[in-house]
């Protein structure tokens, strides 16, 4: 079966179970108003509980004010950006240990050496998973971002996604592709279970939302990035994404066109490496569009909230999405500015593309 634009059934169902572009216009209606306002960060002053594990920063954890304010819209051509993230309200966050930079391909190369383990994406799809696709079609392989030709209305990612055979994370752009001499890049095509299993064997876990955004403001109140108000301070790059007419190329005018080497750009003040841009990383928290309403309605300070008990997306209800953060080296202003530190992204959680990594949290010294 074959579906417009020469899409195959397979394709179209692996792609429309992903918020693969981070895209700021499908959700469905406003959750809430925004009419809070950021109050001050407060730091924990305890010290950290012994030394740092390799690779990994103390996040100190403390109160802070969480979500992002409408004002943000004006950063991107399309509305709705902020829309979930609404309205702000104040958390608190045990202290953590956070991995400095995203898990790269050396790191999951490691694990899977160590334990054989075989991402979503390397695995042939199943016809109870997709039911009246052709067999021809059941093909194991991942989603990539494919420029088009010539300028294309934004409102259908299908136009620059590809369902391809043999993507994963050995083979980002396809079979044709490989990771020798990436080691330092990070690891992309990575389902939410993915994530969980390596998470597992380092001894770690996946962050919630809140504990991502307050390591990723650094200690900040209320910036819009992870560094500031100011989206390029004094014209210096300071994450990477998509420069140039989206989504026809990338010109690399931050010193990468496309997917970069983890730690290229400055740490933000806690010590933490492409928190914003390069790839996008999962939560460990079910995405609800009213998650944050939700919360905010019970009142006073939220302690280490967990997130939602259900996964819920207006746009695609049927679908089971985890929280994605921090955008990726595709989001552009003409699309998406979910890089701004308070903004949030989602994805189904079996499904990767070449834009989505993770980093890992660990608490205390211990195994989680």
């Amino acid at each position: 079966m074959m579906l417009a634009g020469g899409i195959s059934a397979i394709m179209a169902f692996k792609l429309v179970q992903s918020d693969l572009a981070g895209s700021s216009h499908e959700l469905a209606s406003p959750v809430t108003s925004s009419l809070s306002v950021f109050a001050a960060t407060i730091p924990n002053t305890a010290p950290p509980p012994g030394p740092a594990p390799a690779g990994m920063v103390w996040i100190p954890g403390g109160e802070f004010s969480m979500g992002s304010d409408s004002l943000c819209e004006g950063f991107c051509s399309l509305p709705g950006v902020t829309r979930d993230a609404q309205p702000i309200r104040r958390v608190y966050v045990d202290g953590f240990w956070m991995d400095a930079t995203e898990v790269t391909n050396g790191q999951f190369d490691k694990f899977v050496k160590a334990t054989g383990y075989v991402t979503i994406a390397e695995r042939t799809p199943t016809a109870e998973e997709f039911p009246g696709a052709p067999p021809e079609n059941l093909v194991a392989g991942s989603t990539v971002f494919t420029p088009t030709p010539a300028p294309v209305p934004l409102t259908d990612h299908y136009r620059w996604w590809r369902y391809q055979k043999g993507a994963d994370w050995r083979h980002p752009e396809g079979p044709g592709s490989s990771i020798e001499g990436r080691g330092n890049y990070p690891v992309v095509h990575i389902a939410y279970d993915d994530a969980v299993a390596y998470a597992k064997w380092a001894g770690k876990r996946l962050p919630t939302e809140a504990e991502w955004e307050f390591a990723a403001r650094g200690g900040l109140t209320g910036q819009i990035f992870a560094w500031g108000n100011e989206f390029r301070p004094g014209g210096k790059h300071m994450a990477n994404t998509f420069q140039g007419r989206f989504p026809l190329k990338d010109e690399g005018q931050d010193g990468f066109a496309g997917i970069a080497p983890v730690a290229q750009f400055p740490p933000n003040s806690y010590g933490l490496y492409d928190i914003a841009g390069n790839v996008w990383e999962w939560c460990s928290d079910w995405y609800r569009a009213d998650a944050y309403a939700q919360l905010a309605s019970a009142g006073g300070v939220i302690r280490n909230p967990q997130g939602p008990a259900a996964p819920w997306d207006p746009a695609e209800p049927g679908e089971k999405k985890r929280v994605q953060r921090g955008g990726s080296f595709l989001c552009t202003d003409q699309y998406c500015t979910r890089y701004m530190v308070g903004t949030r992204g989602k994805g189904e959680a079996s499904t990767g593309s070449n834009h989505i990594g993770f980093r890992c949290v660990k608490t205390k010294g211990g195994m989680e």
